[in-house]
């Protein structure tokens, strides 16, 4: 299939983080500054975080709407369980493990009762997010170990580099995940059964199996943001992540990230993640209330939704 530039929608998704950051360059002073630049770098890099489980789930060709709610539940359990005196790698563990249930149960239901995962993981998220609220009566409390306020602080620094760890550990992760993609058995699997079903399950790859597997892929990397969100934010709530509910899939979908499954990678979300949070700082920077900067983001996803959403399936162009 003939490459260029036009169908390219990762490297579009990198011509737009240059396009805005020029714009922003341009109309607000002091927008291309260290502190600014290393501020929306750190904000892209948790917003990253938590779509790249969506870029899976996405690719698989479903769609999760329970990552803000995971955020939460981690942001406040990790938080919780580190304030009563557990260590913080025992904590980590049993959130990302807990989330990982979580994951696997939304796709297992959604897989093994053909039941659409947009149903399946909001009712999930809400169920997560009532019992964090009824556990902790509304009143969360705890914080984050000195290790992880230093990993995304933005006052951080890595020897003579002026960010903090956060940042060249996303680009890791992207690139471990990107390995992963292209390189294993999982990766292959996974885009033949979002590009057709019938000839996965033919090759003998597991449907079930794989949705559990993708979707607490996708938990994993929500608790992971929400437990960094508390280091960054200094404190824990269970709505910290409502603001991903569209902003996780804004971003795969800017990034390139086919809405019918079975195609897109890792790469152009991150871009997608970067192009978001320049153009929110750019809209505020030039005056915009908060209610017309949401609009402004809606009229831009609605506008690629338009643009990509009539792709044809994979599996009609074979």
């Amino acid at each position: 299939m003939k490459t260029s530039v036009a169908s390219n929608r990762a490297l579009i998704a990198f011509i737009g983080v240059a396009v805005v950051f020029l714009l922003g360059m341009l109309f607000i002073p002091g927008f291309g500054s260290l502190f600014s630049v290393r501020a929306m770098l750190i904000l892209a890099s948790l917003l990253a975080i938590a779509a790249l489980g969506q870029t899976l789930v996405m690719i698989l060709g479903g769609i999760d709407l329970s990552i803000p709610f995971v955020i939460g539940f981690a942001n406040v359990v990790f938080a919780s369980l580190y304030g009563n005196g557990m260590p913080a790698v025992v904590s980590l563990l049993i959130v990302i493990a807990l989330a990982a249930c979580i994951g696997a149960i939304s796709g297992g239901l959604s897989a093994g009762l053909s039941i659409h995962p947009l149903i399946v993981t909001l009712g999930i998220g809400t169920v997560v997010q009532a019992g964090v609220q009824i556990w902790t009566r509304g009143l969360p409390t705890g914080s984050a170990p000195p290790f992880i306020n230093e990993f995304v602080s933005l006052g951080g620094t890595i020897g003579p580099l002026p960010f903090p760890w956060l940042i060249p550990f996303t680009l890791a992760l992207t690139l471990g995940c990107r390995f992963v993609l292209q390189r294993t058995v999982y990766g292959r699997r996974l885009y033949a059964l979002g590009s057709n079903l019938r000839a996965a399950e033919l090759a003998l790859v597991r449907p079930v199996a794989m949705w559990m597997t993708t979707f607490a892929l996708s938990a994993v990397f929500a608790a992971l943001a929400g437990i960094l969100f508390l280091g960054f934010t200094g404190s824990s709530s269970a709505t910290v992540g409502t603001p991903y509910l569209f902003q996780t899939v804004s971003a795969v979908v800017i990034g390139g990230t086919a809405l019918i499954g079975g195609r897109g990678g890792f790469v152009g979300t991150v871009a997608g993640a970067v192009v978001l949070v320049e153009l929110r700082t750019l809209l505020i920077g030039l005056g915009l209330s908060e209610a017309l900067v949401q609009s402004a983001l809606g009229i831009l996803i609605l506008a690629l939704v338009a643009a990509y959403g009539r792709d044809q399936h994979i599996r009609n162009l074979i």
